[in-house]
């Protein structure tokens, strides 16, 4: 069954990963993304390496596994967009297209001819999702922005990480760049309203989403206990600002992730670890008592912790209904038995490498569940079937635009 986004093409000029991860969403969802990049580089992207893709047999490729990560189920066409020939094309391919998506910096775009005002003249319906660092307005909106700086600049290296003074202590930006990814999941948010939208009105608009905007919402309740205590939160390492237990705890040969969410929680943990005192105990026996007493409870729960090991707690807690789990490498995630059940790890047939493993969308659908076809392309892969299918080119006039270096 088609995808519940079948009905939409989507014009990617997009480049890394926040843009990018944008349009994967929506090729995940149904949509037909064709994916323009330079001709003979491509995305920068594809650079990324190593490690790289490898082919059937086990040589490297020169696209980077990074690569991957953002350009599942989409269409690669060439094109170069500082020649008018190219300029051209990507007006035509606007006009054929319900959305774009760029992440060139404020203006770039426009000196081609390809801004937003040039393409709603031809095409009224577009939807044009413009992804910069810090947004279309503002002194920093002529900025270039990337994900380790506005992690920083935003405020998530202030609460990421072990506290000063401690070993390891200091600003630690997230594992994965969080900026680009969050920020191409709400441009996928925003590009699915401005099409709700636009089936009501019949037009579309221009969608202004930042890097350091979504990098802020994200902070979620620490901007919050900002705003409620006007001091700002500190870093405070595994721990949560507003939860005691969730933390991880060291185990007689290893660690696990104790998550009590609540009350009821905390003493059904008391309980099946056999230290009922703990929660009757004066000091513990809400949050907002646990919190204030964070450092007494932690010391008494380690000892108790290191009575049994990780397999032995993550058994006993699981039984007793209490929320747990091991720390695992990103090899073991993929064994766990419901990684495995939910089918997140798929693999698509690669021209190049084969079989190339790839992450499913979360996403799930009754009615319109959707399928994972068409692997991460290769460079210019169909560039020849999109001018010829979509804009109507000849054999001739493709093989002018590929002499003159146009696509």
């Amino acid at each position: 069954m088609p995808g519940p986004l079948s009905h939409v093409r989507v014009l990617d000029l997009s480049r890394v990963l926040a843009g990018p991860w944008a349009g994967q969403n929506l090729a995940d969802l149904g949509a037909e993304v064709l994916k323009v990049e330079r001709p003979k580089l491509g995305d920068d992207s594809r650079t990324y390496g190593p490690p790289w893709i490898k082919d059937r047999e086990g040589r490297d490729t020169k696209d980077s596994a990074y690569f991957t990560a953002a350009n599942r189920g989409k269409k690669s066409v060439t094109i170069n967009l500082a020649v008018p020939q190219g300029q051209a094309l990507v007006r035509e391919l606007a006009r054929a297209s319900d959305v774009l998506i760029e992440n060139y910096k404020f203006g770039d775009l426009a000196r081609y001819g390809l801004g937003y005002d040039d393409l709603k003249a031809l095409n009224p319906r577009l939807i044009y999702c413009s992804v910069t660092g810090f947004g279309q307005t503002g002194p920093y909106r002529e900025r270039p922005g990337y994900d380790f700086m506005i992690q920083g600049m935003g405020g998530m290296m202030s609460v990421t990480g072990e506290p000063d003074g401690v070993p390891g202590g200091g600003p630690q930006r997230a594992g994965v760049p969080v900026a680009d990814i969050i920020t191409g999941m709400y441009a996928s948010i925003a590009i699915c309203a401005a099409l709700a939208h636009r089936a009501e009105s019949g037009l579309g608009q221009h969608l202004d989403l930042a890097l350091l905007d979504s990098q802020i919402a994200l902070l979620a309740y620490q901007n919050t206990n900002y705003f409620a205590t006007g001091t700002p939160p500190k870093r405070i390492g595994n721990l949560h600002p507003n939860i005691v237990p969730y933390q991880p705890f060291r185990t007689r040969d290893g660690e696990v992730i104790l998550a009590c969410g609540n009350d009821n929680l905390y003493r059904k943990f008391c309980e099946a670890a056999g230290c009922a005192a703990l929660a009757a105990d004066a000091r513990f026996v809400t949050n907002g008592q646990r919190v204030e007493n964070r450092a007494e409870l932690t010391r008494l729960l380690q000892e108790v912790f290191l009575q049994r090991s990780t397999r032995e707690w993550v058994a006993l807690l699981e039984t007793a209904g209490v929320p747990n789990g091991p720390i695992n490498d990103i090899a073991q995630v993929f064994e766990e038995p419901q990684v495995k059940a939910r089918g997140i790890r798929v693999e698509l047939d690669h021209p190049v490498a084969g079989k190339l493993a790839t992450v499913a969308s979360p996403m799930r659908f009754s009615g319109t569940p959707l399928e994972h076809r068409v692997a991460p392309p290769l460079l210019g892969q169909h560039t020849d079937e999109v001018l010829r299918g979509i804009l109507g080119k000849t054999d001739a006039e493709i093989a002018r635009l590929r002499a003159e270096g146009t696509i």
